[in-house]
Parts: structure tokens; sequence; C-alpha cells
């Protein structure tokens, strides 16, 4: 039985009008947490939602993960897909969605592969709306072979232009994909990741519409990282990218 929530979405909520983006409160209404590691804000699927879909179009989130889009979806009156490779995280967002409300989107939590959407049609999405995951930053399994974040920056990137291939062929002429990218360092060196995916999705055929970038609010200065950003004299990476393509 679908339970009941009782956090309404922010009644100060407001859309947001400019190219950055910062949420220091990351957002907690109806059954959002930040539990599952590496999950979004729901404020930022919140706005994509709002700015750049219709009740009833269908949204595609392929790298689902806690659930975070399909809250959002559910309590905005969108229907969605929402795919991962990892059965557990696909239980998780089934919990996530376990609320009643007063509309009638229509939420599939499906396990499948970002880069083999061969069960969705050509040009059959209104909106793609997804946070893959930044390399190995953050390894989402143990021994789930499909899973792109145990792959290194090279092989990574290589995938990505499968995942950037299948969103230009699933998404509906005119219509657009939101991708959160953040950039990654290695020996001391950044590495322009964000940048490297977004050159991918504009070379599948994707247009480039805007570049948002997002203030990230879990980066202390403090303790380890405080002394070794002093000590090897670099800064902490404190954005994030969100990319907006339209077909």
């Amino acid at each position: 039985m679908a339970k009941k929530y009782i956090e309404f979405p922010p009644e100060d909520f407001e859309l947001e009008l400019n190219t950055v983006w910062s949420f220091p409160q990351r957002g907690n209404w109806a059954t959002h947490d930040a539990k599952y590691r590496g999950n979004w804000s729901p404020y930022i699927p919140r706005n994509i939602l709002l700015r750049y879909s219709q009740e009833k179009d269908l949204v595609l989130d392929q790298f689902v993960g806690g659930g975070t889009t399909l809250v959002e979806a559910k309590l905005l009156n969108r229907n969605i897909i929402g795919i991962d490779v990892n059965p557990e995280s696909l239980q998780r967002c089934k919990e996530k969605c376990n609320f009643k409300i007063e509309n009638s989107s229509k939420i599939t939590i499906k396990k499948g592969d970002a880069r083999k959407l061969n069960f969705i049609e050509n040009d059959s999405i209104d909106l793609i709306c997804t946070h893959p995951p930044y390399t190995n930053i953050i390894q989402y399994s143990e021994n789930i072979k499909e899973d792109i974040s145990h792959c290194d920056i090279k092989e990574f990137l290589e995938q990505m232009k499968l995942v950037a291939n299948e969103s230009c062929r699933v998404l509906k002429k005119d219509k657009f994909c939101a991708i959160l990218m953040g950039d990654i360092r290695r020996k001391g060196h950044v590495v322009p990741l964000g940048f490297d995916v977004m050159n991918i999705f504009v070379n599948s055929g994707l247009k480039l519409k805007e570049i948002i970038i997002k203030e990230q609010h879990n980066c202390k200065a403090t303790g380890y990282w405080k002394t070794s950003s002093i000590k090897y004299n670099f800064l902490l990476l404190a954005h994030e990218y969100l990319f907006v393509f339209k077909k």
C-alpha cells in the first residue's frame, strides 16, 4: 500500500533564472533524503522538469540511482522511465516513489543499460534529465560489469559516446536533454570531464543550449583536504556543470 507523504515541496520555491545555481539546503520534501551517495539535490530536476517539460510528458532518467528525478516527476505530474543497472538502486527507487498524490503520472522503473535502450522507441522521449557517475570517483556496485562507475577516464568517455548516441536517438525533435557532470582531479591536475562529456553529446547530434554552473556545498575545506590543498597547492573542486542540449 502506498504511503502518504507529509512534507510538501517548498512554498518558497522559485524557478532559477540565471546560469549559476546554488542550493545550500539540498531539499528534503516528500521522500527526498541524502542517504544515497552522490545523488543530486531535488531542486535540480525540479527546475529542469518545470522549465523543459509539460505535465504528462514522458521523461527519461537512464542513471536513476537514488530516485530523486522519479520523485520530482511524480510530484509534477510527468510520466517517467527510470533506468539503472543496479538492482539495489531500483529497489530504493520503488521505496522512494511509494507515496500517494492526486495525479495520474506513470512511473516506470526498469533494470537496463543507458548505452542500450532497445526497449525505447526512436523519437519517443520528451525530456532526458539525468546525473551519470563521474568516472570511478564513486563506484555504485561491486561486481556489475555494465556499471560504468567502474571505468577510468578513457574508457568512461568511450562509454559515454554510446550513452549520448542513445540519448539522441530516443529524444524527440526540438526536445531537451539535461546532464549534470563534474570535473575531476588526477595527480594534482584538473581533468575537464564536464567539457569532455559536453563535446560528446554535441558530437552525437544535439545542440548545446545552456551551460549552468552548479555550486557544491559538500566540499568543506577542513581536515585532510584542507591540509592537502595547502600542502600540494590545489583548489578544491566546488562546481559541477549542468548541460542542457536540444535536439
